[in-house]
Order: C-alpha cells, then structure tokens, then sequence
C-alpha cells in the first residue's frame, strides 16, 4: 500500500499540473521518443524564448489533473508523453510546429489552446498564423498602396491638368 507521504506528493503533482494548465494559453501533449537529449534541450532552449515550458509527467498522474478539470485525452495518454505549457497562445506552437517539421521522432498529438481541447488539425492551423511582427508588416503594406494608389492618381489628375 502507498505511503501517505507518497499519496501526498502525488497529490502536489496532481495540483502541479492543473495550476500550469490554467495559467497557461497554450498546451500541447506530443510524444518524443527517438529524441537524443541534445534535441529536448535544443528545444526547451526554443521554448525558453517563448516562455514557454516542456515537463513529463507519468500518464496516470496527468490524466487525474485532467479529469479535475474535465478535460478528456482519451487514447492520447499512452506511451511516453511531455506536455508543453506556453504563457503565450501563437509562439509556443510555432516553435513546437517547427521543431517536429524538423525532427521525425516528434509527433504532436492534441493540445488544449485558450481552454479547449484541441486536435492535430487545429493546431497545425494555429501554427500557420504569421506572428504578430508578420500581421503588422502585412497591414502596413495594406495601408502603404492605397496611399500609393491616391498618389498615382493624383499624379495623373495633375498630369492631365496641365494638358
């Protein structure tokens, strides 16, 4: 029989990891197995940036903290799994996206993004969003030719003008 000391700090993991769930945008469960330790640390560096985080857990442990939130990962939380916690909702995904591009033996698998539940799909689409620095430079360009066009036209009514 488990020890009340065992139970107890099974219980502070419990808490653990349904605190970084809530406090976090975006979540996301893959599987690493094949990744030499060079590549997770490769990664969690990535990550760092992004404040972000890469924990593993035991399966058991995460599926009660999910289970206290309500949240089902039915069929994803078996073999070995890390759970990425992100502060920020675009970023951590990007990196993530990226780095399994890159790297085969990474497979992502479900993810919870601003508090549902998430599939591959989903997340694929989250990680084509341009970052912001990309939307704002697209905007500007936006903006930048109709301020074009009015000159052109401009240019052409003065042109004709002078006719």
């Amino acid at each position: 029989m488990a020890s009340k000391k065992n139970i107890e700090a099974k219980k502070e993991i419990v808490n653990e990891i349904t605190k970084n769930i809530n406090d976090s945008e975006s979540v996301i469960l893959f599987q690493y197995q094949g990744l030499t330790v060079a590549e997770l640390s490769e990664l969690r560096k990535k990550l760092r940036e992004t404040d972000a985080i890469i924990k593993v857990y035991k399966n058991t442990l995460l599926k009660r903290a999910l289970d206290d939130l309500k949240i089902d990962f039915e069929g994803f939380l078996e073999g070995p799994n890390a759970i990425l916690f992100g502060k920020n909702l675009l970023e951590p995904i990007k990196v993530i996206s990226e780095f399994a591009k890159d790297h085969d033996k990474l497979s992502l698998r479900v993810g919870i993004i601003s508090g549902s539940v998430a599939d591959l799909d989903t997340i694929k689409e989250y990680a084509s969003i341009p970052s912001r620095e990309g939307l704002l430079t697209m905007l500007a360009a936006g903006m930048m030719e109709h301020v074009r066009n009015l000159s052109i036209a401009l240019n052409l009514y003065a042109e004709g003008k002078e006719e």
